[in-house]
């Protein structure tokens, strides 16, 4: 029921699949599924980190979508005890609970381009050595090596999808660690001043939503690409200065930033090689950056819209 996997639940239960969700609505929220209500759609409310909330929700499954983390790397710094036990704990029960289930084909993992860290060289493949910088990446690496080692040892098929940068509708922008795009878009409508830790000119490889959703459904069913990890991204990137600029010229506001100090664990610049991703899955980039800030700003847009008519 968070951002990303209220998106591929949506999609799923258009498409006319039986879909259950797992959610202890800590960072998810109904209110992102709620429409789907009274079609093929069961939601367990409980922990990842509980084997048996695990095992009732894969119970039946054909297809397991795991996007079940804590997603922050400030967090994790201050907490790193809790996002292991999430990120990495959490993806262990998973697996062994897909195995457990005798109807499982796949287990899609969302991996993160985090654990390739700050190296130079751009753009990033994944046959490059991953060097995590904060306990977020160092969890998320663990947990894909989890996913290829239950492949190797249990031929439980596995696919980790690296995402980067992801962005869309329903991301929430008044989390203390919420991520640069919905922040920078509610702050913009105010007509506020963004805020940027650093001097702005890092760069990212932002990916709208619905290519992620693109991917995991892909994922599903290629025949290459069980045991693989792939980038999902846009294979393109954008200063986060100029990110703030081309928000502001969307909403009509451009407020020169206030730089604040870089965070701990940030990476200085990201850029992915989509390459495997084209030939393991057959991903494709269905919306650039442009066109999924319009469509993020407008859903922001109504979201303020609704607020103030309550």
């Amino acid at each position: 029921a968070g951002f990303i996997g209220s998106h591929v639940v949506e999609r799923l239960i258009g498409d006319g699949h039986e879909v259950t969700v797992l959610d202890d609505f800590s960072t998810g929220r109904f209110d992102n599924i709620a429409h789907l209500e009274g079609r093929q759609l069961r939601v367990v409310e409980g922990d990842v980190r509980q084997p048996k909330h695990v095992e009732k929700a894969i119970a039946g499954a054909q297809y397991v979508l795991h996007e079940a983390a804590i997603p922050s790397v400030g967090r994790s710094v201050e907490d790193p005890i809790t996002t292991n036990a999430v990120n990495v704990d959490g993806t262990l029960n998973v697996l062994f609970a897909a195995r457990a289930a005798k109807t499982v084909k796949r287990v899609v993992y969302a991996a993160s381009s985090s654990a390739y860290g700050d190296t130079p060289t751009l753009p990033k493949t994944e046959t490059m050595a991953p060097q995590p910088m904060s306990p977020y990446a160092v969890s998320k690496l663990a947990a894909e090596n989890y996913c290829r080692v239950f492949f190797l040892n249990y031929g439980l098929e596995t696919v980790c999808l690296r995402y980067f940068n992801v962005f869309g509708p329903r991301q929430d922008p008044d989390s203390d660690y919420a991520a640069v795009v919905p922040k920078f878009v509610t702050m913009l409508l105010e007509k506020k001043r963004p805020i940027v830790y650093g001097d702005g000119k890092q760069t990212r490889d932002f990916t709208y939503v619905e290519n992620v959703v693109d991917a995991n459904l892909a994922a599903c069913t290629a025949p290459k690409a069980p045991g693989e990890i792939v980038n999902i991204a846009c294979g393109d990137r954008v200063t986060i200065g100029g990110l703030a600029n081309m928000i502001g010229e969307i909403v009509g506001y451009n407020g020169e930033p206030k730089l604040k100090p870089a965070r701990p664990g940030d990476v200085r610049h990201s850029l992915a090689d989509i390459t495997r991703a084209q030939d393991v899955i057959g991903f494709r980039v269905r919306v650039n950056l442009q066109e999924g800030l319009e469509r993020t700003i407008e859903h922001y847009r109504e979201r303020k819209k609704k607020v103030k008519a309550n």
